[in-house]
């Protein structure tokens, strides 16, 4: 069994016990509320003693799932993280609040209270586990693992200038006796062979700059956005958010953001006038 198989085993295994636990414990706690609700007004509809838990539990959910949107969009949502705390706080504080005690004595022993919290605090560290691994997979595929390298950074190249061949050269004798002459190819006296010095220039030298690509300008995001824009015929700032982010995977700071969109609709307001003088 490979590595990569011995994960997605492993992953699959972990997301069954997550299900199992985040449907069990929502399942609780969700009873243990409409027990709650038939002793306190609710008792002689059952209808509405068992949709009275949703009102609560379904905050955590609805939270939940905005949360895992805005991690995507690489945003805080700060509704999704109110609705979220404000689910998660009432559950718990209702199926405790809720305990009536053992066996119909007067004193409630404090372990009735920490089996009524359990459920609805595993719901919600089970449904923010699944939520993350949901994550997960969803910007990182297990089919295509990411290819960042444990290897150090490129290190800086010195480009190393190319020596010529020193040309070649002949040596003649004299009839008469004395030294030999040095000549050239052509017979000239030779030149000394010039010293190449190894010259580097401080472009090649920098160290090449690894990681995370640096903020777009504003102009190519507006290269990006209008065409998008003039697809939909108005400016949609989530489908426009996306087409930035997720397709063209360009980082945007919201700022940044905030000003295309105020530069796309002054422009869509001033092409209205002129499209309703030319008609």
């Amino acid at each position: 069994m490979t590595k990569h198989a011995a994960e997605r085993y492993a992953l699959a295994a972990a997301g069954v016990v997550i299900v199992a636990l985040t449907v069990g414990a929502f399942w609780l706690s969700y009873a243990h509320l409409a027990e709650v609700a038939g002793k306190h007004g609710l008792g002689g509809s059952p209808t509405r003693q068992w949709a009275w838990p949703a009102t609560v539990d379904a905050f955590i959910v609805a939270g939940e799932l905005l949360m895992l949107r805005a991690g995507l969009r690489r945003v805080t949502d700060g509704w999704a993280i109110a609705l979220t705390a404000t689910g998660s706080v009432g559950s718990i504080a209702l199926n405790v609040a809720g305990v009536s005690g053992t066996a119909g004595s007067g004193t409630v022993p404090l372990l009735d209270y920490v089996v009524a919290a359990v459920p609805p605090t595993a719901a919600l560290l089970a449904f923010g586990v699944l939520m993350r691994q949901i994550h997960q997979g969803v910007d990182q595929p297990t089919g295509h693992p990411d290819t960042t390298s444990d290897q150090p950074a490129d290190l800086p190249t010195t480009a190393v200038a190319e020596q010529p061949e020193p040309p070649a050269l002949v040596v003649e004798s004299e009839p008469l006796g004395g030294s030999p002459a040095l000549t050239g190819l052509s017979g000239s006296p030779a030149r000394p062979v010039p010293e190449v010095v190894d010259t580097v220039s401080a472009q090649d030298a920098a160290p090449r700059r690894t990681g995370r690509p640096p903020n777009a300008s504003l102009d190519e995001l507006l290269a990006i956005a209008r065409p998008v824009a003039e697809r939909l015929g108005g400016v949609d700032r989530d489908v426009i958010t996306d087409e930035i982010r997720i397709v063209q995977g360009r980082k945007a700071a919201n700022e940044r953001l905030l000003k295309v969109f105020k530069v796309l609709e002054e422009e869509r307001d001033s092409a209205r006038p002129s499209a309703q003088q030319s008609g």
